[in-house]
C-alpha cells in the first residue's frame, strides 16, 4: 500500500500522516522501543537493550531519508530568515533612510524607508504618495497613537517580521491596534495569537477591549468565555470597576454572558 515515509510520489500527493506500509511501522516500532531503553537504561536492564532486534532496513532508509528532507528545509528556511536580517540592519543603522516617522509623545522621531513601508501596507503606501509626502526625503510623518517605545516596537516589527519576548509582552495591545488601522493582517494575526496565549484574569479585560476596537471576533469571543468561567475572580476585582466605566456597552455584554451561562446550568 501507499506510505506516507517511504513512498516516491510528490511529498503533496502523498498519503495521510497515519498511512503507513508494513515495513515503516515496524521500523517506528524498534525505533520507538529502542528509544524506551535508553531512556532507562541502566546495570538491570543492560541485557534487554542489546537484545531488540534491529530495525527494518527497508523502513530505516526511508525515515532517515524523510529527517534529511526536513534538515535541508529548515536550513534553507534559516538561510532566509538570515537573508532578510539585513533589513533590520538598515533600520538600525539608518542606511539610506529617506523618512522620519515621529511618535505621538516627545520622543525623538525613528528613521525609515519608504519603499518598505509602502509594501507593509496599503495605509502607508498612501499616506507616503500624498501630496504632503511627496516633497524631500526630511519629510516627517507623525503616528499619534503610538508612544516612542511602541513606535521603535512597530518598525522593529516591520522590517524584521519578529520581535523579543518582553516587546511582543510589553506592546502587544498599542501593536494589535496599530495593525487593525494601518491593515497589516501579518501583524494582526501575531498579535491575535499572542493575546490567546497570554490570556488569564490579569488581562483578559484589556483583550476584550481589543477585541471590540479591533472588531476581532476571536479574541472577543476567547476573553467574553474567560470571564464566565473565571467571574468571581474578575467582575468582583478593583480593575473591572474603571472597565465598566469606560466600556458599559461590554459591561452589558458581559452581563448578557454571565446570564446566559446560568441558564445552561
Amino acid at each position: 500500500m501507499d506510505c506516507c515515509v517511504c513512498s516516491s510520489i510528490p511529498m503533496i500527493l502523498r498519503p495521510p500522516r497515519n498511512t503507513v506500509c508494513l515495513a515503516c511501522y515496524e521500523c517506528s516500532k524498534s525505533l520507538i522501543a529502542f528509544v524506551n531503553n535508553l531512556e532507562n537504561n541502566d546495570a538491570a536492564n543492560q541485557e534487554s537493550l542489546y537484545s531488540i532486534s534491529p530495525p527494518n532496513k527497508q523502513g530505516i532508509e526511508s525515515v532517515l531519508k524523510w529527517m534529511k528532507e526536513l534538515k535541508q528545509r529548515e536550513d534553507g528556511l534559516n538561510e532566509k530568515i538570515k537573508f532578510l536580517g539585513g533589513l533590520i540592519a538598515a533600520f538600525r543603522d539608518e542606511i539610506h533612510s529617506d523618512i522620519q516617522i515621529k511618535p505621538g509623545n516627545s520622543g525623538p522621531s525613528l528613521p525609515a524607508h519608504r519603499a518598505l513601508l509602502a509594501i507593509r501596507s496599503d495605509i502607508f503606501k498612501n499616506m507616503l504618495e500624498s501630496d504632503g509626502c511627496k516633497a524631500a526625503p526630511t519629510d516627517t510623518v507623525t503616528f499619534s497613537e503610538l508612544n516612542h517605545e511602541e513606535l521603535d516596537a512597530l518598525l522593529e516589527f516591520l522590517y524584521s517580521g519578529s520581535l523579543a519576548t518582553e516587546k511582543v509582552e510589553k506592546h502587544v495591545y498599542a501593536l494589535s491596534i496599530a495593525a487593525d488601522k494601518y491593515e497589516i493582517p501579518y501583524l494582526q494575526k501575531f498579535c491575535e495569537r499572542k493575546m490567546l496565549e497570554l490570556l488569564d484574569s490579569s488581562n483578559t479585560l484589556e483583550v476584550l477591549e481589543i477585541s471590540d476596537i479591533c472588531s476581532n471576533k476571536i479574541l472577543r469571543d476567547a476573553a467574553m468565555n474567560y470571564i464566565v468561567k473565571h467571574m468571581e475572580d474578575i467582575v468582583f476585582s478593583v480593575k473591572y470597576d474603571e472597565f465598566a466605566r469606560k466600556n458599559p456597552h461590554l459591561s452589558v455584554q458581559i452581563t448578557r454572558a454571565l446570564f446566559m451561562e446560568k441558564q445552561h446550568l
